[in-house]
């Protein structure tokens, strides 16, 4: 695009020819439409073309859309052409990044534009800022969030023409060091990249915008009088018509006053680019021993739940043993270095009544990792790769030695491994020489850029309280690379805790009522009825999210199309939300609607019930745990997919 006569004139004083500034011929060919388009959108933004006083963009596509190879493509473009006479724009480039994924940032720009057109400087407890200042030839600095902060010094000596901030939602609390220091560094053409959307915290939206562009929403006082406390207000559930009205009134003049440099777009843009891919939800029967251990600690928190002091059975211990029972009964008797609040004594009270195999890979006591055991060993003779991923590093050690047991080659992944073997293990495992057969991955450690495309199937053994941590993790092997046709099983104890986080995870409810704190799961505030509820066991139930559903189908995979009034909810809603389907912050009601939309969306998904179809479930690789499934949702449309 040309700027405009008041860019030119304000950007342009010694007249220079007006030129166009093109992509590399290198990478326009490897660009989707979508990416060319997000370039487009930040050179815009960048370079003031949007609004002169402001150069700032935030990127908020999903994950796998690419938003490395934008940046690489826009930053190589401004680093050798501008549009005033061909004078480039930028000299110097800081990206800043999570330790995770530096070294990923500089494979790329190798992978895009090769050694011998670019060279960046990597800073590591061996290449410090004070020598890449004496190496003008190399444009691109990239740098961990931690290595900034300890050298911010340094680095603030050196003038960069472009900040790039990569996870960019790490800068949703201005009281943190990090964001402090890298919001007074003198850059003004600043880009923010997140994969996840900007939820609906108004300080936290406030932080990222006023990072990227400091001042368009004035100050935080002014923000919070004149956007914040209208918004809020107009939330509570005693609101009047007029409250609800301005706060409905200040989210859409919000949305207007940011809309212009946030882009958000979602997986749909490259579907018809990726195989097909088939979502499955498994509900998996109980064993004996963990219903017996379930409802021991159920009935162990019942009579002492409600006496105070110190002698109360804390609910995060309690919720987190029952975790671990869904996952196998073992793991809530292995000893914790640092236990939960109540875990403790419930671990004592269950070695005494329950004495498991410390470690057994008995597939008899967890139906989950029977399901599990049959995937695998219906997989193994075949090419196909699988992703195994758990939030419990207890369950990746449990996983760990069945696959020793079974002599399956494995990778691993999680919290203890080095920044800097990440990229290598991953590389390793995707090449399609590699003899690893199965991938274990933290949900917590996988969350940003890992590219699995080398495995075919994902398992996501156990679910989180926040559903966009858990879409991170099932996300790694359906992205732009993939060739294969994907399926992802998300696997849950039926009747238990695991149903009961998932129905909050997609209905209207949500978390609002369990005022969960995700970043810090120690202030879960539950009411006791809350409590109650979530703890209760449905040991003769099949699927109780089916019974919520009050679906009337017979389980035999037809697609149960709902009444008309469902399908006009669907509908209207969907109208509603088009025009605001980049929007990042909506009022609450519009929020409701689309939680809604995600429940009701379960109606577009098949519905099997036992027994399940044999041919299926030979498809699925679960042939051998026909006798452990209860239930299974199946969605086999790219494009009914429930975002959670």
């Amino acid at each position: 695009p040309s700027p405009t006569h008041e860019h030119q004139w304000k950007h342009n004083p010694a007249h220079l020819p007006v030129v166009n500034v093109m992509v590399d011929n290198c990478l326009t060919r490897v660009l989707r439409p979508h990416q060319r388009l997000g370039i487009v959108f930040m050179y815009e933004c960048i370079l003031g073309m949007q609004k002169p006083e402001y150069h700032g963009a935030i990127l908020a596509d999903e994950m796998g859309l690419g938003k490395t190879l934008q940046c690489i493509a826009l930053v190589w473009m401004l680093l050798k052409q501008g549009p005033y006479g061909g004078k480039p724009v930028l000299q110097r480039v800081l990206i800043v990044t999570p330790s995770s994924l530096v070294l990923n940032w500089q494979n790329e720009f190798l992978h895009w534009l090769g050694r011998e057109r670019i060279q960046t400087f990597v800073v590591d407890q061996k290449s410090r800022p004070k020598d890449y200042s004496r190496l003008p030839q190399i444009p691109v600095m990239l740098i961990s969030y931690e290595m900034f902060v300890r050298y911010y010094d340094d680095i603030s000596q050196i003038h960069f023409d472009l900040l790039i901030c990569d996870e960019g939602h790490r800068l949703k609390n201005t009281t943190i060091k990090t964001y402090a220091l890298l919001y007074q560094l003198e850059c003004k053409r600043r880009i923010l990249l997140t994969g996840t959307p900007i939820q609906n915290d108004l300080q936290e939206f406030y932080a990222l915008i006023d990072f990227t562009n400091p001042g368009v929403l004035d100050s935080s006082i002014d923000f919070r009088k004149y956007f914040e406390e209208p918004i809020l207000a107009s939330r509570q559930p005693s609101s009047d018509e007029d409250v609800i009205s301005l706060g409905e009134e200040r989210a859409m003049e919000l949305n207007h006053r940011t809309s212009w440099f946030i882009l958000r777009r979602t997986q749909e843009v490259i579907n018809n680019f990726l195989p097909t891919r088939q979502e499955l939800v498994v509900f998996c029967r109980s064993t004996p021993l963990q219903q017996a251990m379930y409802e021991a600690v159920v009935d162990y928190w019942e009579s002492r739940g409600h006496e105070s002091g110190p002698e109360e059975v804390a609910h995060l211990g309690v919720i987190t043993a029952l975790k671990k029972i869904c996952n196998h009964p073992s793991l809530v008797i292995l000893r914790q270095s640092e236990p939960l609040l109540g875990e403790e004594d419930i671990t004592q009270h269950l070695t005494q009544n329950y004495p498991v195999q410390d470690g057994a890979i008995l597939s008899q006591q967890s139906g989950k990792l029977d399901v599990v055991i049959c995937l695998l060993e219906e997989l193994k003779c075949t090419t196909e790769k699988v992703v195994l991923v758990s939030y419990f590093t207890q369950t990746l050690d449990l996983l760990a030695n069945m696959c020793m047991q079974k002599q399956y080659k494995f990778s691993r992944l999680d919290g203890s491994t080095p920044s800097t073997q990440r990229m290598k293990i991953v590389k390793n495992f995707n090449s399609p020489h590699s003899d690893k057969f199965v991938f274990l991955l933290s949900a917590k450690a996988g969350g940003v850029g890992l590219n699995l495309t080398g495995a075919s199937r994902l398992v996501l053994y156990d679910s989180d309280w926040n559903p966009a941590t858990d879409l991170q993790a099932m996300s790694r092997i359906w992205r732009d690379g993939q060739t294969r046709s994907v399926y992802i099983y998300r696997l849950l104890t039926t009747g238990t805790i695991e149903e009961k986080i998932f129905q909050r995870q997609i209905s209207k409810t949500g978390l609002s009522g369990a005022v969960v704190d995700l970043q810090n799961q120690s202030t879960i505030r539950l009411s006791n009825e809350e409590l109650k509820d979530l703890f209760t066991f449905h040991h003769d139930s099949t699927c109780t999210t089916h019974e919520m559903l009050d679906c009337k189908c017979a389980g035999v995979g037809l697609v149960a199309h709902g009444d008309l009034q469902l399908e006009r909810s669907l509908s209207i809603t969907e109208d509603e939300l088009s025009s605001q389907r980049d929007c990042q912050l909506q009022v609450a009601q519009t929020l409701a609607s689309s939680t809604c939309v995600r429940m009701n969306q379960l109606f577009q998904w098949q519905h099997y019930s036992q027994p399940v179809r044999a041919t299926l479930l030979q498809e699925l690789g679960l042939s051998g745990a026909s006798q452990n499934i209860t239930f299974i949702f199946q969605n086999l449309s790219q494009s009914q997919t429930i975002s959670l």
